[in-house]
């Protein structure tokens, strides 16, 4: 008998952190009354904690589907349009025509800003919890639904170096190596001493093999981004990321016309036309889409765009519980472009006790988390601060 859409929910879950993301405060940079910070090295409001917004649908015949987006600033917005306007277009649909909903509600915004970010985050959970959904009433793994599930493990590279100094980054990253990762990225905006001595340290530290990558944070100009890069390629730079502002395409397809070095982007991307406007310019060889901004459908439409193009994709994935993590493994291990995938060690483990099912991140490899669907869900303790 065919189930739809009962109840559609939104909640916010906060966690406090002992350190903020990307690391302590510098001076010059204090949370205001609200826990919101700017990190001077990229101009980027941050929380002091972690949040972010939870979408529960339910099915008539209590199915549970869980999603889950971006609620780093100002969530109740996400949860506005969530609550106000998609939540009664989505009661009464069927879970297995989540791609033809996602395409029926990205068009109701069409004409009044449809690349807008909340808008597009909102539409990323409920599109990632219908699919949780089809999933599990077809009592199969999400990847098996997304063209079939093409490798049993991902490679990780571990993301973010949150120690107060270079040498002690640099010992962060030896002591992961140990565990049996091999590859990093850093952060520019917390590179206190320059990228240039930040990349030479880890190459000291860790070694000609290990592969380092630098996440500029679209701080630079083209031209600022090119010098910067090619200071840091006689160390081994494995990829710059995000080097200039978004908005600026042409400045991405200069900087990756003028370097060695591949360039990658696409965490701040909504959809595959935002991926193929720089494709077009061949502005970058890696694409990093971030599930939590674009839910299964537009990751799986731009992951078909980097493998018609022949670029790698190594997808995004930094704040959570890890709902749209598990989303976004299960739609790696079915995409052909994937060669990695990211490690948020400072988010994913000390958050893994608001998650049901393991994302079991380990010898510098993801593997899938067990079971129908997405194979996880909120834990009793995050069920426990959602229902407050």
């Amino acid at each position: 008998m065919r189930d739809t859409i009962a109840t559609v929910e939104s909640f916010v879950i906060t966690i406090p952190r002992d350190t903020p993301y990307l690391g302590a405060l510098r001076p010059g940079e204090e949370a205001n009354a609200r826990g919101y910070f700017v990190r001077k090295g990229n101009r980027t409001v941050y929380p002091a904690f972690d949040r972010n917004v939870l979408v529960r649908l339910r099915t008539r015949h209590g199915v549970i589907g869980w999603g889950e987006t971006y609620g780093i600033v100002a969530p109740r917005a996400t949860m506005a349009i969530i609550d106000d306007l998609l939540a009664d277009f989505v009661i009464g649909t069927d879970p297995f025509d989540a791609t033809a909903t996602h395409d029926r509600l990205y068009d109701l915004m069409r004409v009044r800003g449809y690349t807008g970010g909340y808008y597009l985050d909102a539409l990323a959970a409920i599109d990632i919890a219908l699919w949780d959904i089809a999933a599990q009433i077809a009592g199969r793994p999400l990847c098996k639904l997304l063209g079939g599930q093409r490798r049993e493990t991902i490679p990780a590279y571990l993301s973010g170096l949150p120690k107060p100094s270079r040498p002690a980054r640099a010992m962060m990253a030896a002591e992961w190596q140990a565990k049996g990762f091999n590859a990093f990225k850093f952060a520019a905006p917390v590179a206190d001493d320059g990228v240039e001595r930040e990349i030479e340290t880890l190459r000291e530290t860790l070694g000609p093999k290990a592969r380092i990558a630098c996440d500029m944070h679209w701080a630079q100009s083209a031209a600022g981004a090119r010098m910067l890069i090619q200071q840091m390629e006689p160390h081994g730079l494995w990829f710059a990321e995000a080097p200039v502002n978004p908005e600026d395409l042409d400045g991405l397809a200069e900087v990756a016309a003028s370097v060695s070095t591949p360039i990658a982007a696409g965490e701040e991307w909504r959809t595959a036309f935002d991926a193929q406007a720089r494709l077009a310019r061949r502005a970058c060889a890696i694409l990093q889409p971030e599930m939590g901004h674009k839910g299964v459908t537009e990751f799986m439409r731009i992951a078909g765009l980097a493998q018609v193009h022949h670029c790698e994709m190594i997808p995004h994935a930094t704040i959570g519980i890890g709902i749209f993590l598990a989303a976004s493994l299960h739609a790696s291990a079915a995409a052909a472009a994937v060669t990695a995938h990211e490690f948020q060690h400072s988010i994913v483990v000390p958050n893994a006790r608001y998650l049901d099912g393991a994302i079991a991140c380990e010898g510098g490899e993801y593997s899938l988390p067990p079971g129908a669907g997405l194979g996880v869900r909120p834990s009793a303790a995050a069920l426990a601060i959602l229902e407050q």
